[in-house]
Parts: C-alpha cells; structure tokens; sequence
C-alpha cells in the first residue's frame, strides 16, 4: 500500500460570522452535497454508485452540478489516452472551483487514479483525495481525514481478499435505476493482453462466492429490480480461482468446476428477474454450457458481447488473445446455431503495432462473415505499463491507421443497419428507460438483444416498464416504432418528496 498525506502548510478558511446572530436553542448543520463524474465502463460506473452509496451513508446529499457541490468525486478510466487528457483538463476547470472556496474538494478515483498514483497531485495540487481500485470502501472516510488533516494519496497493490468490502456490492449503494441492478461476480483480470492496463490497475482474478451473489439478487428482486447485469473483467473465467481451491471430501480432494453457466441458471431462476445480462466474456474461455445456459434460461437476454480485437492470426498472437479467427468464427456460429435471435456486438482495435495491409485485410474478412449487429472500433492507444506500449518500433503510421478506421466503420455501419432493417415490422418487448433526449415526444426502450428503441405512446409510461413495441423503422444506432400493449407493469417503488406542514 502507498499513502501520501499532504497538508497544504495553510490553515483552512473559516466562513465569516454574520453581522448579526439570531441566538436560538435550535442547532443548524449545514449539509455538504457531492456530485460524482464516471469515465469508462460499466465497473466503473457501478463503483460510482458505491461511493456516492457510502456518501449518502456519511449523511451527504447529492447535488445537481458542480457549482451546488461541496465535493466533486472523479472515478476514472484509463483504457485509452483520451480519458487521461479529459480528466486532467476537467481538473484544470475545477481549479477556479476550489479557489472560490477552499473547503471545497475534489477526490480522483479508478483506475486512472491506479496508475498515475503521486502523478496526479503532481499535475494537479488542488486534488484532496487520490484513491485507487481496492480501496474504494474507505471513501467517504479519506474525504473526512483530509478535510481535518489536508490531502491523501491511498493506493493499496492488491485487493484483501478476506476485506467484507472487497466486492462493489458488499457496500451501501445510490442506483442510479430502479429497476436495473449491476452485481459484481469478479474483480480482476488474469489475462496479459498486450495493450490492456485493465490487469495493472484491477488485480488478479477474484470471484464472489456463489451463494452471495445469488442472495444479492434475491435482495435486489424483492424491492423490483427486474433486470440485472453480471459485472466482471472476465466472466466466462468466473469461478476459475475458486477450482482452485479444493474441498475436501473423506479422504480425497474435490475440485469445483467453473461455475458461470451455473451461476447464469441460478440468476435467471430468481423470481422478478425478467431479464439477465452479462459483460465481458473473453472468446477464448467462451464454452459450451455458457451458450446452452443462455438458450436455456428464459431471463437471459439475446445478446451477446464478444470482443474480437482483431481478424487477423499474426496480430491475435502479438495481442495475447490466445484464440485464431477460425476459433472465433466457429464458436460464434455455435452460439448463434444454439441461441434463437442472439444479437452480437464487439470491439476491434485498428493499428496495432506490427499490423499490415494484410494483417488488416483479414480483420475486414472477418468483420464481413461475422456480421455484427454492432460494433466499437478503436484506433491503438499504447498505455504505458503494457507490453504494446512498448513496441514502439512497429508503430504504425497515423494517417495509415486512420484510413483504415474509416474503411472498416463503413463495413461495420453496413451491418448494423442491415440487421437493424431486418427488424421492421417486428414486434419487441423492451424496457422503458424514460423520455428520447433529442425528441421528448418519443419513450425511450431497450430490446432483450440490447437495442435502443424510440417509440409513440399514448400516455407516459414508468421507468422499467415492460412493453411490446411494434418496429416501424431503423437507423445506425437505434430503432423506431410504436407502442402495442403493456406488458408489465413496474414493481419497484417510486419515492415521492413529503412536505411537511
């Protein structure tokens, strides 16, 4: 573990007394209020709710912007380069923020937080707290210790794997939905991609125990959350370290088997649970009984992410990927021969070190045959602390690697409308998310295969409701369509603000 305190040298200001002081024998505490901004993927943004849970737990209230908040929390991402360059430029605004009053404070958090640890109070000396990916349970306590005895860097190496709140899910939680719940089954990453930090800044590979993660979603389903999301760095490995571990039984030693086809069954059999999904799953541990589970297990959502990275064997190898295109190819059409409807979506990185035209040629090949719903595409970003990063020599040329962004983003995009096309006249059953941002008239919805949908209604409908949509058109990015019938009605409770007399 790496602790820094800081003290600034500087007595904290201390609001002036009024001019004239009302004596009362009422107490009047001010309550401070917090605004937490999330960069990256679904884990960070489940451990966002964590800590903006273990602030409302320490009696903190959230506030709308910035300029309302007393406390300004950034968990952050740093998957790409992008994400470094906007977390620092969002900490050079704040700066102005905290100058206007010194009792505010900004806290880093994530991954990014990880692995610049002492770098990001180099870059930026207003920050008050700096903590990494283990040890997001101390929150709201390193904001009270440097708020009495000024700033701290705490970065723990590893998780403590007998520490209650090492999963996301053991603490106090704010869900940013009612009707949605991600559950944490992993923590960490066993896997040495080569451009990937995740590993660096996550840990090992951990597992959740079993039974806590079905108790959780027990819980969850008792106060109405109908839809859950699995979250881990590796799903389909889910259970792998826990083999490890061997029981004893009599005289002879017993090894569990990975356990996620069995985990989707148990989470899907949970009554309310209308729906189930997972992210990410690596191609490479992707097995038979996963894919029977999906098709088997009515809440199990047709969708399926399935990273590729690359079409091409040469670059794959150079990655770490630890499969071929082949592989990939024939167990995609194994999932797709065994699940009625599965959608696909993945990712593809562009200019990996060492590719050529033809390493190039193959991705495009592959992204052809594979004829995925949708797609992310990535142009390289070496990380520093990756085995890519420094493979500086085979780098390729920007405008080379930009160009052939462009080429398969046109390949892509053909796909995605074409299978969105092929849904017309469709009717889906989605989930209501609430009102279109760009066109309020229009509900907005999502399709079991993970498809937005913009639709007419007659009257507003709550947020997680069920409804059966019929699909009029399609575009890149979403369907369009109108509303047949509910389906079901939400079963959460909605909390409304009592005034009191």
């Amino acid at each position: 573990m790496r602790r820094t305190d800081l003290a600034n040298g500087e007595p904290r200001a201390s609001p002036s007394a009024p001019a004239h002081t009302c004596v009362s024998s009422l107490q009047f505490t001010v309550t401070r209020r917090y605004v937490v901004r999330t960069f990256g993927c679904q884990m960070n943004e489940h451990d966002s709710e964590r800590i903006a849970g273990l602030l409302e737990h320490d009696g903190l209230e959230p506030a709308e912007n910035e300029a309302e908040a007393d406390i300004v929390v950034f968990n952050t991402c740093c998957i790409r380069e992008n994400a470094d360059n906007k977390l620092y430029g969002s900490l050079g605004t704040l700066k102005a923020w905290k100058d206007q009053q010194p009792t505010r404070q900004i806290v880093v958090a994530g991954c990014l937080a990880q692995k610049d640890r002492d770098i990001v109070r180099e870059r930026a000396p207003w920050v008050d707290v700096v903590l990494g990916t283990h040890n997001v349970h101390r929150a709201a306590q390193l904001i009270e210790e440097a708020r009495t005895s000024g700033p701290i860097t705490e970065i723990l190496d590893e998780a403590v794997v007998d520490d209650y709140a090492l999963f996301p899910s053991a603490l106090p939680v704010k869900r940013e939905t009612t009707y949605r719940s991600w559950v944490t089954i992993q923590i960490g990453c066993d896997n040495t991609c080569a451009y990937c930090i995740v590993p660096a800044v996550r840990g090992k590979e951990i597992s959740r125990p079993f039974d806590q993660i079905v108790d959780e979603v027990r819980s969850l389903a008792s106060t109405g959350v109908s839809e859950i999301f699995l979250l881990g760095q590796n799903v389909n490995s889910y259970g792998r370290d826990l083999s490890l571990a061997s029981r004893r039984a009599g005289d002879a030693e017993v090894r569990v088997a990975p356990q996620f086809a069995a985990l989707l069954r148990a989470v899907g059999e949970v009554p309310g649970v209308r729906r189930v999904r997972y992210m990410s799953p690596h191609p490479k541990d992707m097995r038979e009984d996963t894919l029977l589970a999906m098709a088997e297990t009515a809440a199990v959502c047709e969708h399926l992410h399935y990273p590729l990275q690359s079409g091409s064997d040469s670059v794959l190898a150079a990655m770490h990927r630890g499969y071929t295109a082949q592989r990939y190819l024939e167990r995609l059409a194994q999932a797709r021969a065994t699940i009625n409807d599965l959608a696909v979506t993945t990712d593809v990185i562009v200019g990996f070190p060492g590719e050529t035209e033809a390493d190039f040629a193959a991705t495009m090949e592959v992204a052809v045959a594979a004829e995925f719903d949708s797609a992310y595409a990535f142009i390289f970003s070496p990380r520093e602390g990756t085995a890519a990063a420094e493979m500086t020599d085979k780098f390729c040329d920007p405008k080379v690697v930009g160009e052939r962004y462009e080429r398969l983003k046109v390949v892509l995009d053909r796909t995605a409308v074409m299978k969105h096309r092929a849904r017309i006249g469709r009717i889906e059953e989605v989930v209501v998310e609430g009102m279109s941002k760009k066109h309020p008239e229009l509900t907005t919805g999502r399709t079991r295969q993970n498809k937005l949908v913009h639709f007419s209604s007659p009257e507003q409908l709550r947020l997680g409701t069920y409804a059966r949509v019929e699909i009029t058109d399609a575009a890149r990015f979403h369907l369009a369509g109108r509303l047949v019938d509910v389906v079901a009605e939400p079963t959460h409770k909605t909390r409304l603000a009592v005034a009191s007399a």
